[in-house]
C-alpha cells in the first residue's frame, strides 16, 4: 500500500475559514486501478455512499463492483449516514433500486465500531458525512455532528469529481490524511473501471 501511495502526489490551495489565507495541503491521488488491486487484496471493505453516487447514478455499477469483490472472499458492507445526500434515506432508496442485499446495508451506529478493524473504505461521493472536524475541532461548524468515522479503517480511497468542498462549504482533513487516496472523476465511470481492475487481478 505505502508503495502504490508514493506515487502521485498532489496539492490543494484552501482557504483556512478563521483568516481566509491560502494554505498548500498535500493530497495523495491515485487511479482506478489502484484502488482495484487494494480492494481485492483486502479482506474487508466498507462502502460509504453519499450525494455524489446519487449524482452520478452509480448504484448499479457499485453493485456489482460488491458483487466482484465477494466472488473474490471479500466481504463488503455498505455504511449509511442518515443526512447522505439529499433526503434522509436517499443512500438506502438507491441502494434498494440496485438489488443491495438489504443485510450488507449497516447504519451509522451499526457499523462505526468496525471501521478500526477494516481494510479499506470506499467513500463514493460523500464529504460532510465522514468529515473528522465533526469530532475533533471544537472551532467546526459541525462540531458535535455524528459523522462515519472512515477516518479509523486503515485505508481511505475517496471518489470525488475535485477537492472542491461538498454542502457544508467545508475543507475535509480526511482527504490530506496519510492513509487516503483520492480518486477523481465521475462515480460511475470511476467505479466501472475499478471493478475491470479487479476482474484482471486475482484476490
Amino acid at each position: 500500500i505505502n508503495v502504490l501511495f508514493g506515487g502521485a502526489m498532489g496539492g490543494a490551495a484552501v482557504s483556512t475559514a478563521a483568516k481566509g489565507e491560502q494554505v498548500q495541503r498535500n493530497y495523495r491521488s491515485g487511479s482506478a486501478d489502484d484502488a482495484g488491486f487494494l480492494m481485492s487484496n483486502a479482506d474487508s471493505v466498507v462502502i460509504v455512499p453519499g450525494y455524489g453516487m446519487a449524482q452520478g447514478r452509480a448504484q448499479n455499477a457499485v453493485k456489482e463492483l460488491c458483487e466482484i469483490l465477494k466472488e473474490q472472499g471479500v466481504r463488503v458492507r455498505f455504511a449509511i449516514h442518515p443526512v447522505a445526500g439529499r433526503m434522509p434515506g436517499h443512500m438506502n432508496v438507491l441502494l434498494a433500486e440496485a438489488d443491495v442485499a438489504y443485510e450488507d446495508i449497516l447504519e451509522m451506529d451499526e457499523i462505526n465500531s468496525d471501521f478500526p478493524a477494516t481494510d479499506v473504505v470506499l467513500v463514493i461521493g460523500a464529504n460532510d458525512v465522514v468529515n473528522p472536524a465533526a469530532k475533533d475541532d471544537p472551532g467546526s461548524p459541525i462540531y458535535g455532528m455524528p459523522i462515519l468515522e472512515a477516518h479509523k479503517a486503515r485505508t481511505i480511497m475517496v471518489i470525488k469529481r475535485s477537492m472542491a468542498t461538498g454542502y457544508a462549504g467545508l475543507d475535509n482533513d480526511l482527504f490530506y490524511n496519510e492513509k487516503t487516496m483520492m480518486i477523481f472523476g465521475d462515480a460511475k465511470k470511476v467505479v466501472e473501471d475499478m471493478t475491470k481492475a479487479i476482474n484482471g487481478t486475482g484476490h
